[in-house]
Parts: C-alpha cells; sequence; structure tokens
C-alpha cells in the first residue's frame, strides 16, 4: 500500500491549487483524480475574480494565467457590473479564462513541484483510525494518508463515504450548457425570454473597450434555461435542441456537440469542513449556482488562504492537530455568505416584470452609488488590500520578524520562500475572502 502525508481527491482547480500549496511546503501529497488526463470536457467557469489572482500572484504564478486570458472589469451582482478599477490592489480587475486553461496552467505548476497524480481512478471507500486513513481506490491499488481532503465536487464521494451532511435546497432552475456546430449562426450575446437568461458565444474572444468581441467561425457555445427543471442525468444533443426550440422557435441547426452539460440552481453546504481526518474544500464543501462566478475561486482560496497552511503545520508538527478545526470555523461561514448572495442574484435574475423593476431599477441604482458599489464588489472579488507582515513557517527567524510555529496573523496568508527568498516577507498583503 502506498503512503502519503496528504491524499487530495479530485484534480481540478480546488484539489491542484492545494496540492501546490502543499508541494511548496514540503508535504509528502498526492492527487486521485477520475480523468485518465487533464483534458477537461465543458467549462463551467470562465474567469478569475481579483482575490485568485492575488492568491496566484504571492505564490509567483500569476504571470502564466495573465498570458492567456482577457483581462476585464468582470465583478457583479445578478449581471449589474460593478467596477473595482480604484480597489487598492495590483490586481484591481478580473480575468477572463476557460476553466480547462485554468487548470491546465496549475497541473503544470503542480507538475513542477513533482505531486504525483493517480490518474484513471477515484475513491470508493475510506476507513479511518487514529493514525490515518486508508483510501479504497477504483483502480483496486489502495493508498494510506494521514489526512485524506475531498475536493471531489458536488457530488463528493469521500464526503458521502465520511458520513458528512449536504444540507441545502433542491433546485428551482436549470440551464444547459454546450459547444456545438449550427448551420445558422444565432445572434452572440445574452437574451432574456419568459422562461429566464440565455446567452450565445464561443471559446475564442478578445474584449476591446470593454466589449467582448467574438472570432468568425468556429463552434458556437449555448446556455439555454430550461423551462422547468431538467432531471438528473446527462443531457442529449435532443434535449438541447428542444430547449432553443422552445426558446426561439428553432435550434439554429445545431450539429457536432464538442461537449453538453446541465446546471442548477442547487445550494447545498457541508454541515463540517472536517470529519476526524478527512476535510473538504471547493465544490465539494459548497455547491450553488455559477451566477457570480464564485465557485471556482472560492475553492482555490479555500485550498490557499486557510486550509493549505494548516494542514502543512499539522503534519509538520509544528502545530497541534486542533488547527484543522479553525479551517471550518474560518470558511464555512465565508462560503455561507457566498451561497446567500448567489440565491439572491439567482431571484433577481427571474424574468418577472416586478423582479425586473427591482433588479433594473432599485438595485442598478442603489449598487451605482459608491459605499455599495465598494461593498458588494468587495464581496465579488475579494481584494482589499491592507498593509502587514507574513511569512511562511520555513523561513529564518533573521529573515522575518514573525517567530517559526506561531500561529499567522488573523486573516492572512504566508508567502512561499523556499525557492524565492527574496519574496519571504510582504509588506502588502489582502485579507482573505
Amino acid at each position: 500500500m502506498t503512503e502519503h502525508a496528504v491524499v487530495i481527491a479530485g484534480g481540478g482547480p480546488t484539489g491542484l491549487m492545494l496540492a501546490g500549496e502543499l508541494g511548496l511546503a514540503g508535504v509528502d501529497v498526492a492527487i486521485v483524480e477520475r480523468r485518465a488526463s487533464q483534458d477537461l470536457p465543458g467549462s463551467r467557469a470562465d474567469g478569475l475574480h481579483a482575490r485568485t489572482i492575488e492568491v496566484f500572484d504571492q505564490r509567483g504564478i500569476a504571470d502564466r494565467f495573465l498570458s492567456q486570458g482577457q483581462v476585464a472589469q468582470v465583478a457583479g451582482f445578478s449581471m449589474i457590473r460593478l467596477d473595482i478599477s480604484d480597489f487598492p490592489t495590483r490586481h484591481n480587475y478580473g480575468l477572463g479564462l476557460w476553466q480547462n486553461h485554468i487548470e491546465r496552467i496549475l497541473a503544470g505548476w503542480v507538475g513542477e513541484l513533482a505531486v504525483p497524480i493517480h490518474r484513471g481512478s477515484e475513491v470508493m471507500g475510506i476507513a479511518e483510525d487514529d493514525t490515518g486513513v486508508d483510501v479504497g481506490l477504483s483502480d483496486g491499488q489502495p493508498l494510506r494518508a494521514e489526512y485524506l481532503v475531498g475536493c471531489d465536487g458536488g457530488r463528493s464521494l469521500v464526503r458521502k463515504a465520511a458520513g458528512i451532511e449536504f444540507p441545502g435546497w433542491d433546485p428551482t432552475t436549470s440551464s444547459l450548457i454546450a459547444e456545438v456546430q449550427v448551420a445558422e449562426e444565432p445572434e452572440m450575446g445574452i437574451h432574456r425570454n419568459a422562461f429566464g437568461v440565455h446567452a450565445f458565444g464561443k471559446e475564442e474572444y478578445e474584449i476591446r473597450d470593454g466589449k467582448v468581441v467574438f472570432v468568425d467561425g468556429g463552434p458556437v457555445r449555448v446556455m439555454v434555461t430550461e423551462e422547468h427543471v431538467g432531471p438528473p442525468t446527462e443531457p442529449t444533443l435532443r434535449d438541447l435542441s428542444a430547449a432553443l426550440v422552445a426558446v426561439y422557435g428553432t435550434d439554429y441547426g445545431i450539429h457536432s456537440p464538442t461537449w453538453i452539460s446541465r446546471f442548477t440552481d442547487t445550494t447545498r453546504q457541508a454541515a463540517a469542513y472536517r470529519e476526524g481526518r478527512v476535510l473538504l474544500a471547493g465544490d465539494a464543501a459548497h455547491a450553488h449556482s455559477p451566477v457570480g462566478g464564485q465557485g471556482l475561486n472560492t475553492g482555490v482560496q479555500d485550498a490557499v488562504n486557510y486550509l493549505g497552511w494548516k494542514l502543512a503545520q499539522v503534519v509538520h508538527r509544528t502545530a497541534p492537530e486542533s488547527l484543522l478545526d479553525t479551517y471550518h470555523a474560518e470558511r464555512h461561514p465565508v462560503a455561507a455568505r457566498v451561497l446567500r448572495d448567489t440565491l439572491a442574484q439567482t431571484a433577481l435574475m427571474r424574468v418577472d416584470d416586478r423582479m425586473e423593476v427591482l433588479r433594473d431599477t432599485t438595485m442598478s441604482e442603489l449598487l451605482s452609488m459608491e459605499e455599495p458599489r465598494k461593498r458588494f464588489a468587495g464581496r465579488m472579488s475579494g481584494p482589499v488590500s491592507l498593509t502587514t507582515w507574513a511569512r511562511d513557517t520555513r523561513c529564518s527567524d533573521a529573515a522575518c520578524p514573525i517567530s517559526i510555529g506561531s500561529p499567522p496573523p488573523a486573516n492572512y496568508r504566508f508567502l512561499p520562500c523556499c525557492t524565492a527568498p527574496a519574496r519571504c516577507c510582504s509588506t502588502s498583503m489582502s485579507p482573505m475572502v
């Protein structure tokens, strides 16, 4: 049986980021990923918020993302744009970049840290004792770890195996998303009708003067709200055709789908982020509507802001195991707020005369005011820079003013210094959101 200090179930953005954090800290960590390769069929997340770019910058990898994405003001609340260009941060903007590219870049970084990834396998069962967790895998090759972290999505097998409840709200609406070829090209952009919000776009685009300009030709990306909540089965081309006809009166001759998927506004949160030696992060801990684009970003910040350094300190025996309990205490309220925000945004996006007045008049006017704009934009994008000292537990006493092994300043994150001593300390850090 192969042993590691930490095993991460799930090689999506959250799992990869956590693996990178632990790898930087010198922790023996491995990822278990059901996909045979990093290729991602479909791509729900389409960008990064400012706080996540700050996190990547602190790890020295922000330029890898910035060089391949489209910088823009992406923060918004229920499709009401929120400008953060006056926020006191190096990255007072968002980044348009599809999730498959985000994962590819993160996987490259994790590969440089020599973190092993067990591909084509998934967790089937766990058995915990006083010193670790036996992890049964679908390929029949078991692993053992001191700690197991479930980053395996909203249907997390790790969460279920650990017996952690996942209370919340069932879906009230569903949408189909897909990449297809079309015989007749539809009008690009966002559209509304009695069913809800719909959109057409393309994977390749540029942002010019704040406007999205799509490339000519190529497959079309579709998002269409269904008249009724769809079943929990994999959608087909026929389902997509029927949904388009119901909205537009035509399916535009769709054919040759690259991928088709369905998302809903199901909203749930794990009752506990830790159960013994099992922890949860990302969608395994919190699931919600993608409106606002906070899912991927919240998961990455779970990994970096709180869980990664805590696990590293516990594994290295520089902090007691009870430190891991503070992960739930600190991150559960953050995700609970994200869930409330997505519920509110989903309600505001409903196509109803009264709701449209509330959204387009009252909320739009409110969020154009200085203080409400900053408050909501800060919640959606996270960057509020303050000045403090931070250090990594591997740095020398001479390099940093905070003693090794001491608790970090509340709400602040260490910088890695083992490969970049000059970046050991910083006087420009941001509270974690």
